[in-house]
């Protein structure tokens, strides 16, 4: 391990810098050689929860003093490291797991970094939002992070009714006591699209499940979710609910080649378009 470090070398630690240091999400040899560095000749640490922090440097062979930086102290504990960095003293900050500053408080530490000229530099590594886009299947010439969704009911609908419109993939954090909700809720506002559900990412018990979101809703139906997971859904198609542009035919067609069985893709059609369903197989009988 890195000890000592040269003064003439690049990538030397700057007094007074904050630096976001990325933290493996799961497998501890995805630290980079470049974080430990930086881990060990900080002057301190701010850390998401000091407990599982201070088992990971402990891991790494690394001691530091800790400082305790989350939501519920933000406001406190933030304007305190930026005095300590104002002082002279440099910080790396860590989440509990992958990049700092993604849907957690570190933005808001970069934002009154900012505010009070204070230098900030990324030590990229692990982050889960952009290693379950990498292996979903799905588009990724374009997609859209929103984290996790509100609590709140009326604001979560507004947030799903907006990520509707999206043409790129939609990344959703979840937690596996409201994953079954999630993905209802999903389902009601975007339609039945296709889904990638990964799970315990660069863990031993890694899963991607590639599927569409009414097969997702009926594979939880007899399970109960276990561990964190990343969901990446389909972006809008142009022909998606705009069946006036399409004969029944490729209405059917389009939810075949989502996964659905024929009979299930007719059923779906009639909802879609108002109809009963009879004339929906009629259509397909004379087609």
């Amino acid at each position: 391990m890195i000890t000592t470090q040269n003064p003439d070398e690049k990538n030397v630690i700057v007094k007074g810098m904050l630096y976001l240091v990325a933290t493996p999400i799961g497998n501890m040899s995805d630290i980079t050689l470049r974080a430990l560095k930086v881990l060990e000749n900080v002057d301190f640490v701010a850390a998401e929860d000091t407990r599982n922090s201070g088992l990971l440097l402990s891991r790494l062979g690394i001691k530091k003093q800790l400082v305790s930086y989350y939501e519920q102290n933000k406001s406190e504990a933030g304007p305190k490291i930026i005095e300590k960095l104002k002082s002279g003293f440099s910080c790396a900050l860590i989440t509990d797991a992958g990049t700092p500053g993604i849907s957690d408080p570190g933005s808001d530490l970069v934002r009154l970094c900012e505010t009070h000229s204070v230098p900030v530099t990324c030590i990229p590594g692990a982050c889960a939002a952009v290693t379950a886009v990498s292996i979903s299947g799905l588009d990724t010439s374009r997609f859209v992070f929103e984290g996790f969704l509100p609590v709140k009911a009326k604001e979560r609908k507004e947030t799903l009714e907006m990520d509707s419109s999206e043409k790129g993939s939609i990344i959703f954090y979840e937690a596996p006591h409201r994953l079954k909700k999630t993905l209802q809720d999903i389902i009601d506002v975007f339609g039945d699209r296709k889904i990638a559900i990964c799970r315990e990412l660069t863990k031993l018990n890694e899963e991607v499940i590639r599927t569409t979101l009414s097969q997702a809703i009926e594979i939880y139906s007899g399970s109960e979710p276990v561990g964190e997971y990343v969901l990446i859904v389909e972006g809008k198609k142009e022909t998606q609910n705009d069946w006036s542009k399409m004969t029944i035919k490729e209405h059917v067609q389009f939810y075949m080649d989502m996964g659905e069985d024929k009979m299930s893709a007719m059923k779906k059609v009639a909802k879609d378009r108002g109809v009963g369903k009879s004339e929906i197989y009629s259509a397909m009988l004379n087609d």
